[in-house]
């Protein structure tokens, strides 16, 4: 992976100049104040920055470094304190709650680390779940969510509940609610945090196909170095501020890294052969 930073000094960030497509995330000037008991905590220290559609964007930083706070502004679940955010060119900065969350229902999946699926309803059910919220007819709601399924690979498993799953499966199946909405914008929170190596390789493989051939921009917040490597853009974040914006030149591409990795079981076996 090679990155080519796009600044000189920390408050000379540039954006990358070669993106196509019009900004779907636009903010200026953002910034998000907490207050824990008196303490006034600055979560976000003025950002400026622009998403265009079709990127696939990693987010990176240590824990306290305004990351997540990015993400629940840039998600419409919460608002800044000053400064505009618009999104899709709608300025949402002072949206009602209300608002915020029709926003958010037809515009914006999200993938977390933990699956958070409903354990006693089948996969297909807790893929339709965003369409009831959304008041699609049973037909539709059915409809979507089995395309849905099919796009991460778990046509066959429709039926199974998460208990039955793997880790990963179970990961397909959150990607699968994200998408059931046909959302323009997927958010992404640690999505590989609890998965083995190969998993990860395997979701990362889904969000660059959704980014590449359905044209979904892909916002990921990761901690890992690897993991940032399948995106196009890097953000790198430190106190509230963001301190480099990069794009990823030779980056990685899931598909060809896959048929070079083991599965855990193999590698299981492989050690215990050794030790024979």
């Amino acid at each position: 992976m090679i990155l080519t930073d796009t600044m000189h000094e920390p408050a000379a960030i540039r954006q990358p100049a070669d993106r196509n497509g019009q900004a779907v995330i636009h903010l200026e000037s953002v910034h998000k104040t907490y207050y824990l008991g008196e303490v006034q905590v600055h979560a976000l220290r003025g950002i400026s920055l622009e998403i265009h559609e079709g990127e696939m964007v990693a987010v990176m930083g240590a824990s306290g470094s305004g990351k997540s706070t990015l993400m629940n502004i840039v998600g419409c679940l919460d608002r800044p304190t000053k400064g505009s955010y618009q999104l899709a060119g709608v300025d949402v900065s002072n949206m009602t709650k209300v608002e915020l969350a029709r926003i958010r229902n037809s515009r914006i999946g999200f993938v977390f680390q933990q699956f958070n699926l409903l354990s006693r309803t089948s996969a297909l059910e807790n893929v339709e779940l965003p369409t009831i919220y959304a008041g699609l007819p049973p037909e539709e709601r059915h409809q979507r969510a089995r395309r849905a399924l099919e796009q991460v690979g778990l046509a066959d498993r429709a039926h199974h509940h998460p208990s039955q799953l793997s880790g990963g499966q179970q990961q397909r199946v959150a990607i699968a609610r994200a998408l059931v909405n046909q959302p323009s914008i997927l958010l992404a929170d640690e999505p590989t945090g609890n998965l083995d190596s190969r998993t990860s390789v395997e979701v990362m493989d889904i969000f660059q196909r959704l980014n590449e051939e359905h044209g979904i921009t892909v916002v990921l917040v990761t901690h890992e170095h690897d993991i940032a490597s399948y995106a196009k853009r890097n953000l790198e974040f430190r106190d509230g501020k963001l301190r480099r914006d990069v794009l990823v030149r030779d980056r990685m591409m899931a598909r060809d890294i896959l048929p070079t990795m083991k599965s855990v079981g193999e590698e299981d076996e492989e050690e215990q052969a050794r030790e024979r």
